[in-house]
């Protein structure tokens, strides 16, 4: 039974429970009233009844939902992981994690067979490849012939756990359904116990936010460090040169070179030279929406200028490849009369490519922010006489600054993690220069080329992009702290 059958079963289950008790609760309600015993005011209203009839039904059945799945992927897993071990365990080019993802992929699709398919199934890993090839469905070429009764197991598995899980999540939702019906009754404090869940649920969404960021920290913290142990931290952090060579395990000189200066540097030079492109942009635009646009025409400009935002950084970045790069080439070619000093994959092309994706960043904080500065402070400056230039040179912009500064932090931060602009725009040569009119590269492009392909996380080579995104995550951590700081102590309060 899928997931989503037994989910739509149980909401519609939840849904019949609110309606029968808030209906049972109305009927209560107006029986007392009949038989003279209306004076007696119940605790809750009845839609309270209802929704704690649909809380009793739906929550306790989604729990068990979600702990039974993951129990029984985590189970199905290490099953598969054991047999593997014990088929497969004495050969020297076993991979554990490699072995069980084509489990996985053949497991699933064994799926795309019927009953009379399965059992004639063929007892060889190449005959089931060539078999599920006929069905659309590509296997890797070097699988082992014990991989297949292990799939047979893990989709028999797999497929008893998902019917005793639907029979039991839905029997569950009939019961809590049956449990609030008979406990309506008007002195059930209905209402505190759903404002208590609802509390609940909200301490739990917050829960859950702190707990991802958490793990995403601890996911790339511990490859860090057994990357740190084959690599030097201060020739990662204070390295100059950027080859991590792919040798073979326990050859000479298998690490390469792992410096961050050249990717950081590249980071940082492209964040700047979009930053200096959107920052002015981007803010005179914020000026003339909030102060000298009309109703009509700031309510035409403001959406085609997020319109900006709303592109897919892929086509900024075929857009840098195939005009702006070229454009720049041709014409630094045409003014110094020969070949041209700006290469089609450049800094500057990422750079201005990444600032007009960055404007819509730009001019929407720092409208919101010029906005919300009292409209008593414009009129008192051009009440003393100061002329509208002179009142957002001198009031305006003095009191919007923090929030100004703020946004502008938070948008580089958004410019330091850009990938797909970099990719195509500057290149993924790792040079260390100060001329943006040659190709350097960033360290999320180094990241996804660290991580490209069926790897290991078992060399430096790959380990390295732990290290980075780490490295990465907290320098814009650093930054976002940096601008809420600004922000909080600069803030002015109006009334």
């Amino acid at each position: 039974m899928s997931i989503m059958l037994v989910l739509t079963i149980v909401v519609a289950l939840g849904l019949a429970g609110f309606f029968v008790g808030r209906g049972k609760a109305i009927a209560q309600l107006n029986a007392g009233a009949d038989t003279g015993e209306g004076k007696t005011r119940p605790h809750s209203r009845p839609h309270y009844h209802g929704w704690w009839a649909f809380s009793l039904t739906v929550l306790p059945a989604l729990i068990v939902l979600v702990i039974w799945s993951v129990s029984a992927d985590i189970y199905l897993e290490q099953s598969a992981k054991s047999q593997l071990h014990d088929s497969l365990g004495h050969s020297e080019n076993y991979s554990e994690s490699l072995s069980l993802g084509m489990v996985k992929s053949l497991a699933g699709g064994l799926k795309r067979l019927d009953a009379r398919e399965l059992e004639t199934l063929p007892q060889t890993y190449a005959d089931v490849r060539r078999l599920l090839a006929g069905k659309g469905v590509a296997l890797a070429t070097e699988g082992q012939d014990v991989m297949v009764p292990i799939a047979v197991k893990w989709n028999k598995a797999d497929e008893l756990s998902s019917g005793l899980r639907g029979w039991v999540t839905i029997a569950l939702a009939l019961a809590g359904l049956i449990f609030g019906w008979m406990t309506i009754s008007p002195s059930v404090r209905a209402r505190n116990n759903v404002e208590r869940i609802v509390l609940w649920g909200l301490i739990a969404a917050s829960t859950i936010a702190i707990l991802t960021t958490v793990g995403i920290v601890f996911s790339m913290l511990f490859q860090t460090i057994n990357f740190f142990s084959a690599v030097p931290p201060a020739e990662f952090f204070f390295g100059t040169v950027w080859d991590p060579r792919f040798a073979a395990a326990g050859a000479a000189d298998s690490h390469g070179q792992f410096g961050l200066i050249p990717l950081l540097a590249g980071t940082l030079y492209i964040a700047l030279v979009a930053m200096i492109f959107a920052v002015p942009v981007g803010l005179f635009a914020a000026i003339y929406m909030s102060e000298y646009a009309g109703p009509k025409t700031r309510a035409v400009i403001k959406p085609l200028l997020e319109v900006l935002a709303g592109i897919p950084t892929i086509v900024y970045g075929f857009f840098a490849l195939v005009a702006v790069g070229p454009f720049l080439r041709d014409l630094s070619a045409a003014l110094s009369g020969g070949q041209g000093f700006i290469m089609a994959q450049s800094v500057l092309t990422a750079g201005l490519v990444m600032g007009v994706m960055l404007i819509p960043f730009v001019s929407s904080l720092s409208d919101d922010i010029i906005t919300a500065v009292p409209r008593s402070l414009r009129d008192g400056s051009l009440g003393l006489g100061a002329t509208r230039s002179e009142t957002i040179k001198r009031v305006i912009l003095p009191a919007a600054l923090p929030g100004i500064v703020g946004a502008l932090l938070l948008t580089a931060s958004r410019a330091i993690g850009e990938t797909m602009i970099v990719v195509l725009a500057a290149g993924v040569a790792a040079n260390l220069t100060i001329n943006p009119f040659e190709a350097m590269t960033t360290i999320t492009v180094k990241i996804v080329n660290q991580l490209t392909g069926d790897l290991e996380f078992n060399s430096p080579q790959t380990l390295v992009a732990f290290a980075l995104g780490i490295t990465l995550f907290f320098l814009t951590l650093l930054m976002n702290i940096f601008a809420l700081y600004i922000v909080r102590k600069y803030r002015e309060q109006y009334e």
